[in-house]
């Protein structure tokens, strides 16, 4: 089979042949439908993270991922062949402590699919059953890959009751943009969002947002407070972009008793008003890594087939697989012109 492989170390891939993954008793091999680009995918891709992470040459990676069952292992229950999947790329133990409370995304054992162990940016991949999440239909096929970064979008959103509260999305990633329609969806007053990039900015407005503010232009915490109609701030935020100045930004602008969901990682250590900004305004934080396993998806699913949301919008560019360092110079865009990026065999 065909394959996006690191070869070796330092930036780049190859499109290469490589064997059909042998599954395990407890696996399914699936062909691939597509697979899309997540923004972890790239400092792999640069290089970055080969080493840090363990990988070693020759390596598949890609997390994001669905496809047709084609084989079953022994083990394998409650799939058949021909059977439409997308992949749950959070691989959880079931036995630890976490995975017995309920909490499979923070498994003590985790390995994530494309990182810790081969993936999916080919036209197969092995994959672990209990990962798998069934489609009853064809009817989501074209955005099968981008259901596990929604559910990110879906967790974080949805982490507090947003009903009737007025949100804030700090930044217009994908994951920034799903959580703009999710929460438009699921019953906020006002959604306001934070984004520089002219082109995400239309995306946003798109997906629903009713005041999109340019961080680039000032006076960013006066302008919040004032879109969100009361002057002692937003009721919750939904920091997604991980920007240090975004995240003091969040802290600022959210009410006293408010609530900040914490998604976009920042890269190196940040520096905030812990007593003032967290303890004296009483608020609430709460991190989030992935998606609640299997609860997010059971959410996602109930709100793309109710058509309260569709993400269709935010992928922006398909690409053949032969032709993915097109695609990754799209995905790496620091004008962001994109919003997801797609691969298909």
């Amino acid at each position: 089979m065909k394959a996006i492989v690191k070869t070796k170390a330092g930036p780049g891939a190859e499109y290469t042949d490589v064997d059909i993954p042998n599954i395990k008793s407890d696996e399914l091999l699936i062909k691939i439908h597509a697979a899309s680009i997540c923004g972890s995918d790239l400092p792999i891709y640069n290089g970055d993270a080969l080493a840090a992470r363990g990988m070693k040459p020759p390596f598949i990676f890609g997390h994001e991922l669905c496809g047709e069952v084609v084989e079953i292992g022994d083990k394998a229950k409650g799939f058949t062949k021909g059977d439409f999947v997308s992949v749950e790329s959070h691989i959880f133990c079931g036995m630890c402590y976490q995975c017995r409370n309920d909490q499979r995304h923070v498994c003590s054992n985790l390995q994530i699919l494309g990182i810790d162990t081969q993936g999916g940016f080919a036209e197969y991949a092995a994959i672990p059953a209990r990962c798998a999440w069934k489609h009853a239909d064809d009817t989501l096929k074209d955005i099968g890959s981008i259901m596990e970064p929604l559910g990110n979008a879906v967790f974080a959103t949805l982490a507090e009751d947003i009903v009737g509260k007025t949100v804030l999305v700090s930044g217009l990633g994908p994951q920034g943009l799903f959580a703009v329609e999710i929460a438009k969806a699921t019953g906020a007053a006002k959604v306001i969002a934070t984004e520089a990039s002219a082109f995400r900015k239309k995306l946003g407005e798109q997906m629903g947002a009713d005041v999109i503010i340019d961080p680039m232009e000032g006076d960013t915490v006066k302008k919040i407070i004032e879109a969100g109609g009361e002057k002692s701030g937003v009721d919750i935020v939904v920091e997604m972009s991980g920007n240090p100045t975004a995240i003091n930004t969040a802290l600022e602008a959210v009410k006293p008793a408010g609530s900040v969901i914490a998604f976009g990682l920042p890269k190196g250590n940040i520096t905030i008003d812990y007593g003032n900004q967290i303890i004296f305004k009483a608020l609430r934080m709460q991190g989030i890594t992935g998606r609640e396993i299997f609860r997010s998806w059971y959410k996602m699913e109930s709100l793309l087939r109710s058509k309260a949301i569709n993400p269709r919008p935010v992928i922006t560019h398909t690409f053949k697989m032969k032709d993915f360092e097109k695609a990754f110079a799209v995905a790496a865009d620091p004008k962001k012109e994109c919003g997801k990026v797609i691969l298909v065999p």
